[in-house]
């Protein structure tokens, strides 16, 4: 299955909608490559790089390493985003 960084993208804000991993709950960035193809490792890292610079995700710095979580001002963007991007309601 053919992977484009818009699919990437898609994917990974729908997998953190999903769980609901919005504004104050974060998640570990190491763990976005999870349900990805393990060659993909690097491409979604690097579509998550730019989804934290576009600002739909947001990067807080820890001690024990970088935590993301999907920007709640912006989640009517990143739900168009998504619907346009995998073609589906949730």
């Amino acid at each position: 299955m053919e992977f484009s960084v818009e699919t990437i993208k898609a994917r990974l804000l729908y997998h953190l909608r999903k769980k609901k991993v919005i504004g104050g709950v974060h998640t570990h960035f190491d763990t976005l490559t999870r349900g990805f193809p393990s060659h993909l490792g690097k491409d979604v890292k690097k579509a998550a790089h730019e989804l934290v610079k576009a600002g739909l995700l947001v990067a807080k710095s820890t001690s024990y390493g970088l935590q993301v979580s999907l920007n709640k001002e912006r989640i009517v963007e990143i739900e168009t985003f998504i619907k346009t991007v995998l073609k589906f309601e949730f």
